[in-house]
C-alpha cells in the first residue's frame, strides 16, 4: 500500500530541500572563489570578473608564495607540531578518561572536579608565559606542543562516550579472565573507540594547525615559525609594500598581485585539513549514531 502524502509534508519536503540547497550554496560558494581567485589573473582580481570560475587561469601566484623558502619552512615545522602535538595530545586525554571512567578509582569526584574546575578559571597569559620560561620551553618547538597538550572539553567527551558506549559487562568479563587495566584498555576500550578517538584527534589537529598566537609568544627564531605566523607575516608585508608606493599603476598592480596571493595563502594553509577530513567524515556520522538505538 503506497503512502498518500498530504499538501503540508509535500509543502515541508519542497522549503526543506530549498533550504539546505541554499545552505550549501553559503558554504560551498565562498571555497570556490577562492580557489577560483587564487588561479586567477592580478587583473581579474582587480577587474572584478571572477564570480565561479578562474579567469585567464594562472599559477604565478602559488609561484611567488613558494618561492619564499620561509613558507617551506613554516609548512615542515606546521606538520612537525600537528603530528607529533596530535598524538601527544591523544595520548593523555585517553590516558586521563580511561581512569576517571572507572568507578573504582578513589577520589574519582574529586579529580574530575580538579579538571573542571581548570575549563571555568585560569591563571592567565602572563602566569603561563612565567611557567613556559621558568622550565626552559621559551624559544623550543615544546613551547608549542606541551603547554596545551591537554584539552579538558576533549577529555570530558572521551569520558563521557567511555561511561555510556561501553558496557560495564564487558569490563567484569575481562577482570574474571584477569586481564589488568592495561591489557583492558588495548584490547576491549581502544578497539571500540576508534570513532571518538578519531573526533578528538581532528580537533586536535585543527587547533594545532590553526594556531599562532602561542608561536607569536614563545617562539623566536623563524625557523621554528608555524605556517600560519610565516603566511601573517607575509600579507603584513605586501601590506606594508603598497603603503609605500608612490606611483598609482604600479600600486593597482601590486595590490592586485598581493589579493591573488592572499586567496592562494589561504588555500595552502587549508588544503591538508580538507584533505584529512573525509577520512574522519564517517566517524563524525558513527559517534552521532552511537547510542540513538535501543534495544
Amino acid at each position: 500500500m503506497v503512502k498518500k502524502h498530504s499538501f503540508s509534508d509535500i509543502s515541508f519536503d519542497i522549503v526543506n530541500r530549498l533550504f539546505m540547497i541554499f545552505c550549501t550554496l553559503v558554504v560551498v560558494y565562498p571555497i570556490i572563489y577562492i580557489v577560483s581567485s587564487s588561479f586567477s589573473s592580478a587583473n581579474a582580481i582587480i577587474a572584478g570578473k571572477v564570480w565561479l570560475l578562474p579567469v585567464e587561469p594562472s599559477i604565478k601566484a602559488y609561484q611567488a608564495v613558494f618561492r619564499n623558502k620561509q613558507v617551506v619552512t613554516g609548512y615542515t615545522n606546521s606538520i612537525i607540531y600537528t603530528a607529533g602535538g596530535t598524538l601527544i595530545s591523544v595520548f593523555l586525554t585517553i590516558a586521563a578518561a580511561y581512569p576517571l571512567s572507572r568507578k573504582f578509582l578513589p577520589g574519582r569526584k574529586f579529580f574530575t572536579a580538579m579538571f573542571v574546575f581548570t575549563m571555568l578559571f585560569s591563571g592567565g597569559l602572563i602566569p603561563t608565559y612565567f611557567v613556559v620560561r621558568n622550565v626552559g620551553l621559551i624559544d623550543t618547538r615544546w613551547a608549542i606542543i606541551l603547554p596545551n597538550a591537554l584539552s579538558v572539553w576533549n577529555l570530558m567527551v572521551t569520558l563521557t562516550y567511555f561511561k555510556t558506549s561501553i558496557s560495564e559487562e564487558m569490563f567484569e568479563a575481562a577482570i574474571i579472565e584477569g586481564a589488568s587495566d592495561f591489557r583492558i584498555l588495548q584490547a576491549i576500550v581502544l578497539p571500540l573507540s576508534q570513532a571518538i578517538i578519531a573526533v578528538i584527534a581532528l580537533y586536535y589537529a585543527i587547533g594545532i594547525w590553526n594556531s599562532y598566537f602561542d608561536a607569536l609568544i614563545y617562539l623566536k627564531s623563524s625557523s621554528k615559525f608555524p605556517l600560519q605566523i610565516i603566511l601573517r607575516n607575509i600579507l603584513i608585508i605586501n601590506q606594508s609594500d603598497l603603503s609605500m608606493g608612490a606611483d598609482m599603476v604600479a600600486m593597482a598592480r601590486r595590490q592586485g598581485m598581493a589579493d591573488v596571493m592572499k586567496y592562494a595563502l589561504i588555500v595552502i594553509s587549508s588544503a591538508p585539513l580538507l584533505m584529512i577530513y573525509p577520512f574522519v567524515q564517517k566517524h563524525f556520522v558513527k559517534g552521532v549514531m552511537l547510542g540513538s538505538i535501543k534495544g
